[in-house]
């Protein structure tokens, strides 16, 4: 995750209210419950000396939202002395619940391990006929749409079904299916690409009905299919509506392969780490890695993913100021924070 993505929201002018509004579950009074959970974040935030303009637009960010939504889903949201700076969804997979804080810099630790282990789905139920395409973000056990699900049919008129019967007549029968079977497959390959390019998701999921799936996976550009997973759930989805059962062993495999992306993504980071130790371009704690940022010398900042670094929020701060990415890591360290760098500093004697 680059870090320059939040620059923006550190440079404004503080002090900066932080707010964390929980995922919780569904529930018919879902906006009752969520304007009451506002209302005792407001009185906090309003005690700490938040200044009324940015309570303000506080209130408008979330009068503007779906409740059931914000409930259902979580938010975090951060603003400045006049306005919001910061409106994302947040699965507060912690447990750690609602969190109203005032002071400088944004409390950003707990949104950004959350972005660090989710992970942007594109999936692809497909048929040799049809597929569905939906692109989720998966956080945790959750699964949060972000974009309206799309069909798509392939373009070709002729039949995808063979005869069952082997004789020697069939033989132009089978062929046309076969090609028809084909272009469909490269129709929906090329929506899948089209989508993968505009989206940049972290994983392809192809899931569906046997023939569909692999004739999809082979289609798709090879650049797609080495970050491409097939599932064994969600077959028949594409031709009609799915009952409960294969939605739910859909949705289960889900948050499994989105688990092993986390896990891989944490284990490369890790290696990369361990590889730039070995040729002293790492820093470890607290102290060293705020030496290395002042020598701009953070390539990527390292958290643990349930671990709160010591002084998170002030290096997640500096390090995006010097254009630094942040990553997890999937070893101890001290303060639970380290660092790869871009070149090997004198991190000692800047500390001192």
């Amino acid at each position: 995750m680059q870090l320059t993505t939040l620059r923006g929201v550190y440079e404004a002018q503080g002090p900066f209210a932080t707010v964390y509004l929980e995922a919780r579950s569904p529930a018919a009074d879902a906006e009752d419950q969520l304007r009451l959970r506002w209302q005792d974040l407001r009185s906090q935030l309003a005690d700490a000396g938040t200044p009324e303009p940015a309570l303000t637009a506080l209130d408008e960010a979330l009068a503007e939202a779906t409740p059931t939504e914000v409930h259902a889903e979580g938010r975090v949201l951060v603003a400045d002395q006049t306005r919001v700076v910061l409106n994302e969804h947040f699965d507060a997979a912690q447990g750690s619940g609602d969190l109203a804080v005032v002071g400088e810099p944004p409390q950003l630790g707990d949104y950004v391990r959350q972005r660090l282990g989710a992970v942007r789905m594109l999936v692809a139920i497909a048929d040799q006929k049809q597929a569905v395409i939906r692109r989720l973000v998966v956080a945790g056990e959750e699964l949060l749409a972000s974009g309206a699900e799309e069909s798509v049919q392939g373009s070709s008129v002729e039949s995808v079904h063979k005869p069952r019967e082997g004789a020697l007549s069939h033989k132009q029968i089978q062929r046309t299916a076969d090609e028809a079977a084909a272009q469909n497959i490269r129709d929906i390959s090329a929506r899948v690409a089209k989508i993968a390019d505009s989206w940049h998701p972290d994983v392809i999921v192809i899931a569906g009905e046997t023939q569909g799936r692999r004739g999809l996976h082979e289609e798709l550009p090879k650049a797609l299919q080495d970050s491409t997973v097939e599932a064994e759930s969600g077959g028949g989805i594409p031709s009609g509506h799915a009952d409960e059962g294969t939605e739910q062993a859909l949705s289960e495999e889900l948050t499994v392969i989105a688990r092993r992306v986390v896990i891989q993504r944490s284990k490369d980071q890790t290696d990369r780490y361990g590889e730039a130790h070995g040729h002293g371009r790492a820093a470890e704690g607290a102290e060293a890695v705020r030496a290395a940022v002042r020598l701009g010398a953070v390539e990527t900042l390292l958290l643990r993913q349930h671990e709160k670094a010591t002084d998170e929020d002030e290096l997640l701060a500096a390090a995006a100021g010097v254009g630094a990415s942040v990553g997890l890591l999937g070893t101890s360290a001290e303060d639970s924070v380290a660092a790869i760098l871009r070149y090997e500093a004198p991190i000692e004697d800047v500390a001192d």
